[in-house]
């Protein structure tokens, strides 16, 4: 049989998702799961989003703009106005979800071989990226003492070397919630200036801030040619299967570059950028429920969880994740046991080891992910359920 190649071998799979046969094994046995493990939010999609789509006639489903329509780039500048940040559409390249931005990124900026410095923990799908375009990922570590603050300058010259291209930031961030200050980012853009680094920025919790407000790379000033910013619609209006995403930057010659990787994969989903157009349109106040929602969430979670004896869970700033500590053996271990062997009033927790989020071997293995996407009384629930298990767990430390 033919041999598939390196690159597939050392493909990661996802951390987040391979629970999920166990998940599936228990709802067979009538357990109730509640789904505290994956980004995927309980808001309904808005209706005027939905149903531009619903409503749109056209006689031929074609290509549109290798770029993104150019209707939709134009309002997302508009978009962008609101936050302060003035862009020209023609600095907006539409991509096909968050992920195909990064990827682009990625590949338009490093060469194989060359390295990007992330603080960690970090979205898990970043390894995945860099393998894709034969990049080394060179985590600087955060803890959870701080919240997961942005760790020293010192860590971050440590790590630069003739191969290092480019630092990549969550904010707020995925998986800890943490909102980086202002701060914290000038940091950030004079390690890029005095290296001549491109700074990545995610930013696809952007409007998730909940004790601040928060400061998009765009705005850092002298650092226009270096930032590079990725964004999706899939969190923030509750669209992830509409595969919608952005990179922006006002650096024309990796614009140009991009491009051609754009128009290699021919166009994004059509029917997608009619919904995301639609939603920029909606009303100025269209986040001040939801971000209510979520906040009152996170106080929940993270109160309940702090109650437990021997956990321990800083307060998140922004987007709709927190990171515990707990007192367990092995995360991977124990978030596998609570779909296979427990169950309290035939009810459990599907959870995200911290293993996968950390890029240095051994760290995360007492702490995990919870994602608050459930309304209140199902994270109440699972609160209760989680208490219960590690009473229990025949790994507790």
């Amino acid at each position: 049989m033919p041999k598939i190649s390196q690159r597939g071998q050392i493909m990661p799979p996802s951390p987040i998702r391979k629970l999920v046969p166990y998940a599936e094994a228990a709802k067979k046995k009538g357990v109730t799961v509640y789904h505290l493990n994956i980004g995927q939010p309980d808001i309904e999609t808005p209706k005027p989003v939905l149903d531009a789509v619903r409503n749109s006639h056209f006689p031929i489903l074609e290509y549109s703009h290798s770029a993104g329509n150019e209707s939709y780039r134009r309002k997302l500048t508009t978009y962008y106005g609101r936050f302060g940040i003035s862009l020209d559409h023609n600095q907006i390249i539409v991509t096909t979800g968050g992920s195909e931005a990064i990827i682009f990124g990625f590949m338009a900026c490093l060469d194989p071989g060359d390295e990007v410095i992330i603080p960690e923990p970090f979205y898990a799908n970043y390894n995945g990226f860099a393998v894709e375009a034969e990049v080394k990922v060179v985590p600087v570590t955060s803890g959870i003492d701080s919240g997961f603050a942005l760790p020293p300058i010192a860590d971050f010259e440590q790590k630069i070397t003739p191969k290092t291209k480019a630092i990549l930031i969550c904010n707020p961030n995925n998986p800890t919630g943490y909102l980086y200050s202002t701060e914290e980012l000038n940091i950030l853009r004079d390690i890029c200036k005095k290296h001549n680094l491109f700074l990545f920025s995610d930013e696809a919790y952007r409007e998730f801030a909940y004790d601040g407000t928060t400061l998009s790379a765009l705005q850092l000033e002298g650092l226009e040619d270096n930032v590079v910013v990725f964004d999706t619609i899939s969190k923030r209006y509750s669209a992830c299967g509409g595969r919608i995403g952005a990179l922006v930057t006002r650096n024309k010659t990796l614009l140009d570059s991009v491009m051609k990787f754009a128009q290699a994969r021919l166009s994004p989903p059509s029917f997608a950028q009619i919904a995301a157009e639609a939603a920029v349109d909606l009303p100025a106040d269209y986040f001040d429920g939801i971000k209510a929602e979520y906040k009152s969430r996170r106080d929940l979670l993270v109160k309940r969880l702090n109650e437990i004896p021997g956990v321990f869970c800083p307060n998140p700033g922004g987007a709709f994740y927190a990171m515990a500590k707990l007192p367990i053996d092995d995360a991977d271990k124990f978030c596998q046991w609570l779909l296979e062997d427990f169950s309290h009033e035939q009810q459990t927790v599907m959870l995200s080891p911290g293993t996968g989020f950390y890029a240095t071997a051994g760290l995360g293995k007492q702490e995990v992910r919870f994602a608050y996407v459930l309304n209140l009384a199902s994270i109440d629930k699972a609160m209760t359920t989680l208490s219960k298990a590690l009473e229990v767990y025949p790994g507790r430390s």
